[in-house]
């Protein structure tokens, strides 16, 4: 029976539902936006309050990456995630719009603990092969975490903003529990290959990485923001639906089938910009070949993320592939939050065909930013180091039964 094998899906799967949980409030609090209206709240108000799990997030993924780092990824995945469980079962009962403001900044910064924790999970239950499939799994978790969401708040804030942030707090609880029943730490030195003396940041690799991510961010925000308007406004097309939870799970399985992260993500971010300036050309001419585009566009736009999280913990290392993932993180919620009123001028003053152009051109920066060599090289160096760890611990398993087997 393969434990190992079977404790690594099931690790897989408890980070991923605790991810889920985190994603849930921290993205789909919009959907309580009509309960907060109906709480007397302006819509700028209620916009203020959807984004204060973000402000609080942003102030605290670098720490929380630093304590797993030292303390390990369960204490930090269920101690985090507990907190924002219990902040968000106290917001259900506070009055005021300043106290319910505080809640969901305090409970953003505890739940930021998800994310550093369940990625480094990652690099130390996986080996190589897996690790792009298994990262593409868990990042599915935020498209999940807002279906969960859209599902469950608009019916619950029928009945009052209370149950749906009681609803909130008490996911995050769940998964606690699965995380305390279910995941162990694993023993980062067995799989991660070889340790790194110093930061990682010395060398210019991960900085590359950090900044071509951010910039992919801005096409993906830019089609999830603007697609429905486009197409309402433009087109009379309903919402397209995504399957951007899927293109994450194949870009993974293909970086483990050619063994680079970096490759896969540098045609990835070439192929969301050639598909910009399609969509681009057609908003312009008016052509119906702008809904296949914006469909391509929303698939496409996603794909990478998976890859430059497995790249980043496996060129950090298990010394620091926590805060390594915490600055990922930052990076990407900063440029996140900056796309839709960025976006949303260029659309007012020039047209949505200006916007997607200029769009397009941050892919094409992200793909010259990507570190194909660096990484590559570091990976191989790592396998290489994993092989000769693997033969010596053979070699000492050997060793221990040849002792064992001599008469006393």
């Amino acid at each position: 029976m393969d434990i190992g094998g079977s404790r690594r899906w099931l690790t897989l799967a408890a980070g991923t539902i605790a991810l889920t949980a985190g994603c849930t409030f921290q993205y789909g609090l919009a959907y309580l936006i009509p309960a907060l209206r109906a709480h007397g709240l302006s819509l700028e108000q209620a916009g203020i309050l959807v984004a204060c799990p973000t402000a609080g997030l942003l102030l605290t993924l670098v720490a929380w990456g630093a304590a797993a780092d030292r303390f390990g990824e369960r204490l930090v995945l269920a101690s985090g995630l507990a907190g924002a469980g219990v902040i968000l079962l106290l917001a259900a009962h506070v009055q005021g719009l300043a106290a319910l403001g505080a809640c969901l900044v305090a409970a953003g910064a505890a739940g930021g603990s998800v994310y550093a924790a369940s990625g480094r999970l990652i690099l130390g239950w996986f080996a190589a092969s897996q690790r792009g499939l298994a990262m593409g799994i868990r990042q599915s978790a935020q498209p999940l975490g807002v279906a969960v969401a859209a599902v469950s708040l608009p019916t619950l804030a029928a009945h009052g903003l209370a149950a749906g942030l009681t609803f909130l707090g008490a996911f995050c609880l769940a998964a606690v529990l699965l995380v305390i029943v279910v995941v162990r730490d694993p023993v980062h030195q067995a799989r991660a290959g070889a340790q790194r003396d110093g930061s990682p940041y010395r060398a210019p690799a991960l900085w590359r990485i950090h900044a071509a991510s951010a910039l992919l961010v801005v096409p993906q925000f830019t089609v999830a923001t603007f697609a429905l308007v486009f197409l309402v406004t433009t087109r009379h097309w309903p919402a397209p639906a995504t399957a951007g939870a899927v293109s994450r799970l194949a870009a993974g399985y293909w970086s483990d089938r050619v063994g680079s992260r970096m490759r896969p993500m540098r045609a990835l971010a070439l192929a969301i910009s050639a598909i910009l300036v399609a969509l681009a050309a057609a908003a312009a001419d008016t052509s119906v070949l702008a809904v296949p585009a914006l469909l391509a566009a929303a698939v496409l736009a996603v794909s990478t993320n998976g890859l430059a999280f497995t790249a980043v913990a496996e060129y950090a290392g298990p010394n620091w592939a926590g805060r390594a993932l915490g600055i990922q993180n930052t990076g990407q919620n900063l440029l996140a939050a900056a796309t839709p009123p960025v976006i949303a001028a260029l659309i007012a003053a020039h047209g949505y065909a200006i916007a997607f152009a200029a769009a397009a051109v941050l892919p094409l920066i992200a793909a010259a930013l990507v570190p194909v060599a660096a990484v590559d090289a570091a990976t191989a160096v790592d396998a290489t180091a994993r092989g000769a760890n693997a033969r010596d611990a053979q070699a000492r398993d050997a060793s221990a039964r040849d002792a064992t087997a001599r008469p006393g």
